[in-house]
């Protein structure tokens, strides 16, 4: 398999990934221009020159794929050696190259627990972007007729998470048919140590309180529920399912591009004992 192909197989599994390719080098090295290697988070594949070169290529596409921002990086291979605007290896090469790290990848990850209208309607609307979306559901008639998730799963909410996890940093929508499947997906990811950008649940602030208080008694008052938005979305207005997912998408992309003072839902609950993102 060559890099062009890995780098297919890589796209067509929804797989975020960093292309770092040789494009500048003077002097001597263990590479030349247009040597390319892949990086995802679990491997990599091809070279751009090995030893500490490549260590520190493979350690930077870490950051890469966290920001999702291409850059260029210039190395200095001489040990002892300072330039302006370079990396000094423990190299004996003498030469210096560059490197461009290209981002290729879903912008966010985004979980839906939750199949019916709102599921369905809000993944019409954030897969005109470039977002990677999983829909989970225990119903498989709903599961049959759901349309445009890149992953769709026919499974019990929390062995979703137990057997499949989810990915840090994602976002995760909340929407099942039950109060119970609600709760328990959100208190999975808080039992699991998960670190997500977002959870947000579809409810009533009758429905919110109701969930804090028995949180809060499983958990205790100390939990960080700084990432929790619910009541879901941005106060828009509407009730049908379309207009609820345009609030859900405007909310994901406020938090995604970190966007503030925006009018969030859950900034409607007027009880301060329920203002659970305040100190």
């Amino acid at each position: 398999m060559n890099i062009y192909q890995k780098i297919t197989a890589f796209s067509s599994k929804g797989e975020a990934m960093v292309i770092v390719t040789v494009t500048e080098k003077s002097g001597e090295g263990p590479v030349e221009v247009g040597k390319k290697m892949v990086v995802t988070s679990k491997e990599a594949f091809g070279t751009v020159g090995g030893g500490a070169l490549e260590f520190d290529a493979r350690e930077h596409c870490k950051e890469i794929l966290k920001t999702k921002k291409s850059m260029s990086k210039t190395y200095l291979l001489d040990e002892g050696r300072v330039i302006k605007d370079a990396t000094t290896l423990p190299m004996a090469c003498g030469g210096k190259v560059t490197l461009f790290f290209e981002y290729n990848g879903p912008n966010e990850y985004i979980y839906i627990f939750g199949a019916g209208h709102v599921g369905q309607a809000t993944t019409n609307i954030l897969k005109t972007m470039n977002f990677h979306i999983t829909v989970v559901d225990n119903r498989e008639p709903v599961v049959n007729q759901f349309k445009g998730a890149d992953d769709l799963v026919l499974s019990s909410f929390t062995d979703y998470i137990d057997k499949e996890g989810i990915k840090e940093n994602s976002f995760v929508i909340v929407c099942t048919p039950s109060h119970k499947n609600d709760y328990n997906v959100i208190n999975k990811v808080i039992e699991k140590g998960i670190k997500i950008k977002y959870i947000g649940m579809l409810c009533s602030p009758a429905k919110l309180k109701d969930y804090l208080d028995k949180t809060y008694e499983q958990f205790g008052k100390e939990i960080d529920l700084t990432n929790f938005y619910s009541p879901i979305g941005l106060n828009l207005g509407g009730g049908s399912p379309e207009e609820i997912a345009i609030s859900i998408t405007s909310e994901i992309l406020a938090v995604s591009h970190q966007k503030e003072n925006h009018n969030h839902m859950r900034e409607m609950i007027l009880d301060d004992s329920y203002r659970y993102w305040e100190d």
